[in-house]
């Protein structure tokens, strides 16, 4: 039984829960040790007194501003002291439609449960009130010695809570990205947006989670294990390289057949490799053609064919399911 993060008292109006909130997601991210090379030495961080070179104990560690001219000390318990009862209250400002609050704006996810039975009865209501109306309740509170910005929503029968980045946390793309399109600049010919509108549309799915694997961190798996055993592993596909403008009106038409199941090619086509390609064109779909396919290949074909349960198959599965009847006919 996971334990909670934070505990609290969740109020909205004159109605007040006491609440758990819980982490939401985990990491599958492989963690390594750091060893000196050539050795089995492990490397640790230690914290050590800048003037004395001394290890010191993290009770003797104090926060401490810098202004300039001194250093301004600060101890946990003044911190607590200046938030009264704020590290222990999430109260909601009020309530917003969720469609107003962009992406960019959500951060991490957390799930709220009722803190005793008593209370799961005001919680249920306060879930079903906001699933119903599309709401989001919108509230401030203090975890860690951090004060956060969070939107609480209703979601598969429980509650969550976001947190939000704060609006001056957000940064100007425009002011970060060089090179953006202007935004009545640069336009498309209008043959061009009628096939990357296709290319959209052919391109379309439905939004599957299960269908996604973490492939990187297998390999990273493997990678370990092939060289405990003493033996190498294939080395990744090269990044497809850039499309050059003079040949996207062939790129689209090529990657709108492809993803109709006409065109069998790499990504990154030339004029010249696009033409082609919608020239030779044909319904050969082989066990041999496949077997000369690489995974990456193999990959583009069962996301252009929709494939369920892709990005989990090796190549040899990838190659089968694309062989099989079924497909062909």
């Amino acid at each position: 039984m996971a334990r909670p993060v934070w505990t609290g008292v969740l109020s909205f109006g004159l109605v007040s829960i006491p609440i758990g909130i819980y982490t939401a997601t985990d990491s599958h991210t492989i963690h390594f040790h750091q060893l000196q090379r050539g050795t089995s030495d492990r490397i640790r961080n230690r914290r050590v007194n800048e003037r004395t070179g001394e290890e010191v104990a993290l009770d003797d560690i104090v926060k401490a501003y810098d202004t300039g001219e001194e250093y301004v000390l600060v101890e946990p318990a003044e911190l607590d002291d200046i938030a009264p009862g704020r590290s222990k209250s999430l109260e909601i400002s009020g309530f917003v439609d969720l469609a107003e609050i962009a992406p960019i704006f959500f951060d991490r996810t957390y799930y709220v449960g009722p803190k005793g039975k008593e209370y799961t009865k005001v919680y249920a209501l306060l879930e079903r009130a906001l699933a119903k109306a599309e709401r989001a309740g919108v509230a401030t509170f203090v975890m860690r010695g951090r004060e956060y910005l969070v939107a609480l929503k209703a979601e598969d029968g429980i509650l969550t809570l976001h947190t939000l980045h704060w609006a001056d946390e957000i940064r100007n793309p425009r002011e970060e990205i060089p090179d953006l399109p202007a935004a009545s600049g640069t336009r498309a010919g209008a043959k061009e947006m009628k096939m990357a509108e296709q290319l959209i549309t052919a391109l379309g799915m439905r939004w599957e989670p299960e269908d996604f694997h973490d492939t990187y961190q297998d390999k990273v798996s493997a990678l370990i294990k092939a060289k405990g055993a003493g033996e190498t592993v294939e080395k990744a596909e090269p990044a497809a390289e850039a499309t050059n403008v003079v040949d996207l009106t062939e790129a689209l038409r090529a990657s709108v057949e492809r993803a109709r199941g006409g065109g069998r090619r790499k990504a990154g086509p030339t004029s010249g490799e696009a033409r082609d390609s919608l020239d030779s064109q044909d319904s050969r779909d082989s066990q041999d053609s496949l077997d000369s396919l690489t995974k990456a290949q193999l990959y583009e074909r069962a996301t252009a064919a929709g494939i369920p349960g892709r990005s989990t198959m090796t190549r040899a599965e990838l190659a089968e399911a694309l062989a099989s009847p079924s497909r062909a006919a």
